[in-house]
């Protein structure tokens, strides 16, 4: 018999639920990633006890969301959902049932799951519980909906999401029903919260594979959620310097990048404003300003979608940046580097190093060797000046705002002018980061010497 080893204490759950005379399994992922050799990170669990039944039953609980069945059972100081089998009624809205109706059946409680993968159960006794062929769909790496794929859809449209989430996550594929359902379906995710689809697109883009988004955009998904990409995938690069069209070059430059939320949010939406700033050419396209564009365009999508405000900031400066260059190979030396890793700061500079990489990687062979050495010095040299602690920022000079009115200098912006004036001198000569020298040069710019 197939067996999981379920953790101590959701074991101990399980077995204080049978004592009592219920039925209770671990359920849904839990199950899933340990068919396919993986460690859950969560354990839930479904019973044919009630919310207040499985509350008696133990003396700490947390009331999680007792209307729709699920209490949270503490064991020391470790939470598990211990959520009663239900059956959904009518939903209106695409997002949420009207109403819950408790269950004794398991096979009803697994029939309202979203796809044949989440719909099976275990416990020691019973072993693994699987009406619906999950396990089959594991072997066969497809992802596909538990009964009427339209209806799965129709009860809650993030769903569709989720589908290209587990197949960007997993490598799986899409069964045809499903892949069809979601076609006929997507329009309804415009009742579905940003925060929801904010956090769906972003496992889908910290995926192995991130190039998923090409599916989402032939099921009409992006259409919807993300419309900004649809714009990209019809914008043609009739530009030596490409080989792909805007949306393509993207998805190839996410799939040569870590999975960075920032990285990967960066890259999905780097080449954002070229669709407005293409001017087609006779002889090739040129899309001036488009990186001045990306970044407002940037910065109405992350907003839109919820995102928080140190995303915003870090995605947009990084769009914005992004197609910068650092000059040509002779002309790029440590101090060209401090000035640049100073104006953008020391960690969006080296983010922006590597989008920078993965740019290159999607472009074509058009002066690709010459700009990837450029690009191989500099991140050469910014490694050199900071294992030599350059000082690049105002806070890393050897003078501070106090020294300044210890010298004389009142309060105010005469101060924040100085000391970036130190600053630049410093960026120039990083010796002459030292009390003494700054202080001299203090006294030289008030007219003191």
């Amino acid at each position: 018999m197939f067996k999981i080893e379920i953790p101590e204490k959701a074991k101990q759950i399980i077995n204080q639920l049978e004592q009592a005379g219920y039925e209770a399994y671990v359920v849904g992922g839990p199950v899933r990633d340990c068919i396919l050799g993986k460690c859950p990170t969560d354990w839930d669990i479904t019973t044919s006890a009630s919310p207040y039944q499985v509350k008696e039953i133990f003396s700490y609980t947390i009331d999680t969301g007792i209307a729709h069945g699920t209490v949270t059972v503490m064991m020391g100081k470790e939470p598990f959902e211990v959520t009663t089998y239900r059956v959904d009624g009518e939903y209106r809205d695409h997002r949420r049932p009207e109403e819950v109706c408790f269950t004794k059946s398991l096979k009803e409680d697994l029939l309202r799951r979203d796809f044949t993968i989440n719909a099976m159960a275990y416990n020691d006794r019973d072993g693994l519980i699987d009406y619906y062929g999950g396990a089959e769909d594991l072997k066969k790496k497809t992802i596909r909906c538990v009964g009427d794929a339209r209806r799965r859809f129709d009860e809650d449209a993030l769903r569709i999401l989720r589908a290209l989430r587990f197949q960007a996550q997993l490598g799986f594929v899409i069964e045809e029903e499903t892949k069809q359902a979601i076609q006929k379906q997507a329009k309804f995710l415009k009742d579905i919260s940003a925060e929801r689809i904010q956090t769906e697109l972003t496992k889908l883009l910290l995926s192995d594979h991130p190039e998923t988004i090409l599916d989402a955009y032939d099921l009409g998904v992006t259409k919807v959620v993300l419309p900004e990409f649809d714009r990209m995938m019809e914008t043609p690069q009739n530009n030596p310097h490409h080989c792909y069209n805007v949306g393509v070059h993207t998805v190839e430059a996410l799939k040569n990048t870590e999975p960075d939320h920032i990285l990967r949010w960066t890259l999905l939406l780097h080449d954002v404003g070229k669709p407005e700033a293409r001017v087609e050419g006779k002889i090739k396209d040129s899309f001036q300003g488009h990186n001045t564009i990306g970044e407002e365009v940037s910065r109405k999508i992350l907003k839109r979608l919820k995102f928080d405000n140190q995303t915003i900031k870090q995605v947009t400066r990084l769009v914005y940046w992004h197609d910068v260059r650092f000059g040509s190979l002779d002309e790029v030396s440590k101090k060209t580097v401090r000035r640049w890793a100073s104006r953008i700061s020391v960690p969006l500079f080296e983010k922006l190093l590597k989008v920078q990489q993965a740019d290159i990687s999607a472009q074509s062979t058009f002066m690709q060797e010459e700009k990837q050495q450029i690009l191989d010095r500099t991140r050469l040299l910014f490694e050199e000046i900071k294992e030599e602690e350059d000082c690049l920022q105002v806070k890393d000079l050897a003078l501070d705002g106090k020294d300044l009115i210890s010298l004389g200098m009142k309060p105010g912006r005469e101060i924040g002018e100085m000391l970036a004036g130190l600053l630049e001198l410093v960026l120039e000569d990083p010796a002459k980061n030292k009390r003494e020298v700054l202080e001299q040069a203090v006294r030289k710019k008030r007219g003191e010497l």
